[in-house]
């Protein structure tokens, strides 16, 4: 099977960690996030410092150490799925020094739709499982299933805190979409409907193309 090198960008709420972990069981690639990569790496030394300096710290890790540690962590991949990365377009310079990707996908979900999969989000407060309202409820309202823990909406789920966050996102990603589809290297996918239907759009892109 080919080692695919797959980025996969997209809003929050469009489902990029549950359609990265779908590809990556099915083609057998590392899921490389920039979370992920920088707390597997926190003691990864660099010219600028560790990425534990920072995060001890409560800052932000600049971005001359994210990309130490993304490059490392992709170096270290047969194939990947890479999401999280990059954001701007300094990032997105050095990533394309950094590896070649195969595909780059975007995941593409109407507004209003992403602002109801994530103010229906709910948490367990005891063990951290998540449900949503309306697409995976609790068998009781408000009660974990797993522990029977109380159930609670986290404070940047909220509606105003969500369209706050979707607008940052746009202003802030939209040049590193413009850019690959300038180039014509971005692959628009329909990220709406069930997770099972929006993987099969991915995996037949990958599969025509192979």
């Amino acid at each position: 099977m080919a080692d695919h090198h797959i980025l996969l960008l997209g809003p929050p709420g469009a489902g990029k960690g549950t359609q990265a972990t779908k590809l990556c069981e099915t083609y057998d690639l590392d899921h490389v996030s920039t979370g992920d990569a920088l707390r597997a790496n926190k003691d990864m030394e660099t010219e600028y410092g560790t990425p534990r300096s920072f995060m001890e710290a409560g800052e932000l890790v600049p971005d001359e150490v994210v990309n130490e540690v993304l490059e490392a962590a992709l170096t270290e991949a047969d194939g990947y799925v890479l999401d999280g990365y990059p954001r701007n377009l300094e990032q997105v310079e050095f990533l394309d020094d950094a590896t070649d990707l195969d595909y780059v996908f975007f995941l593409d979900v109407d507004r209003e739709t992403l602002v109801e999969r994530l103010t229906g989000r709910r948490v367990c407060t005891e063990c951290g499982e998540n449900y949503h309202v309306e697409f995976a409820p609790p068998e009781e309202a408000g009660v974990c299933d797993a522990c029977g823990g109380d159930l609670h909406q986290r404070d940047d789920d909220e509606e105003d805190v969500v369209r706050e966050r979707l607008e940052v996102y746009e202003e802030n990603t939209e040049p590193v979409i413009e850019h690959y589809r300038e180039t014509g290297d971005l692959v628009d996918i329909d990220g709406e409907g069930a997770p099972e239907d929006v993987f099969e759009r991915l995996s037949d892109a990958i599969e025509s193309d192979d």
